[in-house]
């Protein structure tokens, strides 16, 4: 099992957290790193788009979009149930859990790259694809009664917030510029290891800020973090396989599975359900199943693809 060298400043930033370290990334660089990632994914997976036909990519993306419509559904009545969280708590929270990291995704590809495993490169399509179904889902499950106005503003949110733009934004461009996209990799190419460990930095640094919240909220905090992410991923695994994706299309449909977002649908959420609790919403998916995802199930889950493949 091998971490990525990237995972190195994670930790370097947790350590600093925890011994209190003035060390922080300024806002505006890690907004810029945001930016950056962001473009970089969806450029490289807008070029290789017109390599694909539409008889590969609909039917898959078909799948991965009801894919993360039903994992809302399972997370929902183990929070509801098992955790005795409110409806509109449990609701918001399984929201969290059918959408996706964008930064774990980073993480994932970082390692293939760095072991030079192949994978379909249309999957920023699916990173894309994988943000919405799961916040309608989500407003479904806590029978929230909205007005026209709300629900224009959750649209909006949805489709605009700056994840979804730049991320869509980048496939559009990358597909459009085809091989003229080489003019600009030595940019978003190139320095896509270097900007993702300095964005991990900081992300270590908010985990460990986060720990403290973890250990007021309990053991099934932790548990769900944990379990949850590796229901997701054995579910990403399986419907990899059955959709014939190379070895590392299945491990990156594993991740995607297995990680919750924390920027995406927390801002959908404080416009569609106001009076959910965000801040344990975000402590789970930052604090718990991000670290989680990052040190342990990423290698374990190639790990366990090239075993089985």
């Amino acid at each position: 099992m091998q971490l990525d060298i990237v995972v190195g400043f994670f930790l370097l930033g947790a350590f600093a957290q925890l011994v209190r370290s003035d060390l922080r990334l300024p806002k505006g660089l890690y907004q810029s790193c945001v930016i950056f990632l962001l473009i970089a994914i969806g450029l490289k997976g807008g070029a290789a788009l017109s390599a694909y036909s539409a008889a590969t990519l609909v039917p898959q993306s078909l799948a991965v979009v009801a894919f993360g419509a039903l994992l809302p559904l399972v997370a929902f009545p183990i929070l509801r149930w098992i955790g005795k969280w409110s409806r509109v708590d449990a609701a918001a929270t399984a929201a969290h859990y059918g959408s996706v990291s964008v930064a774990t995704y980073a993480v994932a590809v970082a390692l293939l790259q760095s072991q030079n495993i192949e994978y379909e490169a249309y999957f920023p399509l699916f990173v894309a694809l994988l943000e919405v179904p799961a916040i309608i889902v989500g407003m479904l499950l806590a029978r929230q009664s909205m007005g026209n106005s709300s629900k224009r503003r959750v649209f909006h949110e949805v489709t605009c917030n700056q994840g979804v733009l730049l991320l869509l934004g980048g496939i559009v461009i990358g597909a459009w510029a085809g091989e003229r996209t080489a003019s600009v990799m030595p940019l978003f190419g190139t320095l896509f290891h270097g900007i993702l460990a300095l964005f991990l930095l900081e992300m270590g640094r908010v985990a460990a800020a986060r720990l403290a919240d973890v250990r007021g909220q309990g053991a099934f905090l932790l548990s769900f973090g944990i379990f949850m992410p590796l229901i997701g991923g054995a579910a990403g695994g399986i419907l990899g396989s059955l959709l014939g994706l190379s070895p590392g299309g299945i491990f990156l449909l594993a991740v995607l599975g297995s990680s919750a977002s924390y920027i995406a649908v927390p801002a959908a959420m404080s416009v569609a359900l106001p009076q959910a609790n965000a801040s344990v919403s975000i402590t789970l998916s930052l604090a718990v199943t991000f670290p989680f995802n990052v040190l342990v199930a990423i290698p374990v889950y190639l790990a366990l693809v090239q075993y089985w493949s």
